[in-house]
């Protein structure tokens, strides 16, 4: 099967530090790739090559090769703002807008040039239904959405996200800090929505990773050591370092 996205020798660095080192991986179509590893092992800084958010960061250097659907992202003639609305991102912190839930929903489809009234409203239906919020909202629509808790303003980005109808999602920690609840809507929602869309989570909660991934890729100190099915990288690790992680031995 051709990759969705395919990263050759992708490395990255800032100033003298080097934050990855030669990264190869590909990810397939509707599935979820879990990226685990201790703080600093450069998970995040390769969520955000994926769709050159490190480019926001003077000074960041990239090196080598990401590949999306056969397009290298970084070939000077692609329209970024159109690549992140393909592979979309959610962060570990929600941000809502200040304006009311609804409009949360129908501000990246209106910037998409989406006018129809009915069509904003089915087009946020549709999505907060995908984040499994619909039932907690669709009576409170005008209201702000800073009225909304934590776990739900997370779904809410979660479903403003998949409003501008992306081919991936990123999610860099999306259930850090919420409580087991709110955890394990977001984990239903993604297990539901990988039937149309490739996801990649990235999470220090290992036990997620087990819960929720289809495959598991170990991260360590810039390199990418180990990637493999989840139920093997969780039950035989090939390298030591990813059996002591798994095992709480260290991390």
């Amino acid at each position: 099967m051709e990759p969705k996205i395919r990263t050759e020798n992708l490395g990255v660095s800032f100033g003298r530090e080097q934050l990855l080192k030669s990264i190869n991986l590909s990810v397939y179509a509707n599935e979820i790739l879990g990226i685990i590893g201790p703080a600093a092992s450069g998970k995040s800084t390769f969520l955000r090559c994926l769709n050159r958010l490190n480019d926001l960061i003077p000074g960041m250097i990239h090196r080598g090769s990401v590949f999306f659907g056969g397009m290298d992202i970084y070939n000077h003639s692609v329209n970024v703002t159109e690549l992140r609305r393909r592979i979309g991102m959610v962060y570990a912190v929600p941000v809502a807008l200040p304006m009311s839930i609804l409009n949360n929903m129908t501000f990246g489809p209106r910037l998409k040039g989406i006018k129809s009234k009915s069509t904003l409203k089915e087009v946020a239906e549709r999505s907060l239904k995908a984040a499994f919020l619909w039932d907690e909202v669709k009576d409170r629509l005008r209201e702000s959405a800073l009225r909304l808790s934590g776990g739900q303003q997370q779904r809410l980005c979660l479903a403003r996200a998949l409003a501008l109808e992306p081919e991936v999602l990123l999610l860099d920690e999306p259930c850090s800090g919420l409580d087991p609840i709110s955890t394990a809507k977001i984990e239903e929602a993604l297990t539901d929505l990988k039937s149309r869309l490739t996801i990649i989570l990235v999470t220090n909660n290992v036990k997620q990773a087990a819960r929720v991934s289809d495959r598991t890729a170990f991260f360590l100190m810039g390199e990418m050591i180990e990637c493999d099915t989840t139920e093997k990288m969780f039950t035989s690790p090939s390298d030591k370092r990813a059996s002591d992680y798994v095992t709480g031995r260290f991390g």
